[in-house]
């Protein structure tokens, strides 16, 4: 009479562990995109103090921006709503490779070195670099290739950084400043250079034109691509948003959102007869 009921025991325990095993195998198959649906929110981190990619208006305290507003109408035809986190640009890669946010958009540019860790969307924004200095002396800065010594100032591991370190300047290092911060900082002779995206630049200038500073005449390099980043393994979700930027970009929203945050500029294109300095 025992042999029967151990079979039975064992047919039991069989069974539970089969059925821990199938539970156990379906949590392990819901993807992120599968996370984004159930919750109806995509999570992005940016910097909001990147005019004119992402900053708070002042009338409003609305976070808004060329990126932010991208990512806004992606949700929008995804039929999601978006949570912002605000951090630094270092804090952004963290937070996307550990699966804290789904995407970062801050102006991100495209490269061989971010691809083989990240996933890259389609690129919406191209662009190339430019120097901010002291409007007297050019900061005693002849070409992208004199700056040996300068002191540069950015994110720790934004491309252009990358471009002043490789060039012999001293890095001077912030964490999600202002324009302002920036801006003064050379000015004053803290600094003495500021790397970064042209557009950007003359919006800078622009919004402080007390200041003694100009974009250096002789210098334009590193021509670029932009677009959101994403976690590599979240292959439904970087298809998804590739599929919408592209729609974006052929109905001309991205191109309208460019001319509204960049001062008529249409930075869905290159622009033309710019020689570039390596």
């Amino acid at each position: 009479m025992k042999q029967p009921r151990i079979g039975i025991a064992l047919i039991l325990a069989a069974i539970l562990l089969l059925t821990a095993c199938s539970s156990t195998d379906s949590k392990e198959q819901s993807t992120a995109w599968d996370n984004i649906k159930e919750e109806e929110t995509i999570k992005v981190a940016t910097s909001g103090t990147l005019y004119p990619t992402s900053y708070h208006e002042q009338e409003t305290n609305d976070l808004t921006g060329f990126d932010v507003e991208i990512v806004k109408e992606v949700a929008k035809r995804l039929d999601l709503s978006v949570e912002f986190t605000e951090m630094g640009f270092d804090g952004m890669l963290t937070a996307v490779q550990t699966g804290k946010v789904d995407m970062a958009a801050n102006d991100i540019g495209i490269t061989e070195e971010r691809k083989e860790k990240f996933a890259l969307s389609t690129p919406y924004k191209f662009s190339y670099g430019t120097a901010i200095v002291r409007k007297d002396d050019l900061s005693g800065i002849e070409s992208i290739n004199d700056l040996e010594g300068k002191k540069a100032a950015g994110a720790a591991t934004t491309n252009f950084m990358k471009l002043a370190k490789k060039k012999g300047a001293e890095e001077v290092i912030y964490d999600n400043a202002t324009n302002e911060q920036y801006l003064r900082d050379v000015e004053t002779g803290r600094t003495d250079v500021i790397l970064n995206d042209v557009y950007l630049q003359r919006l800078a200038l622009a919004a402080f034109p007390e200041l003694d500073l100009t974009i250096h005449p002789d210098i334009q390099y590193m021509p670029s691509e932009g677009g959101l980043l994403m976690n590599k393994e979240n292959e439904q979700l970087i298809k998804n948003v590739n599929e919408v930027i592209k729609e974006m970009l052929e109905d001309g929203t991205i191109e309208k959102l460019s001319e509204k945050f960049f001062d008529g500029a249409n930075v869905t294109e290159l622009p033309e007869d710019i020689e570039f300095q390596k």
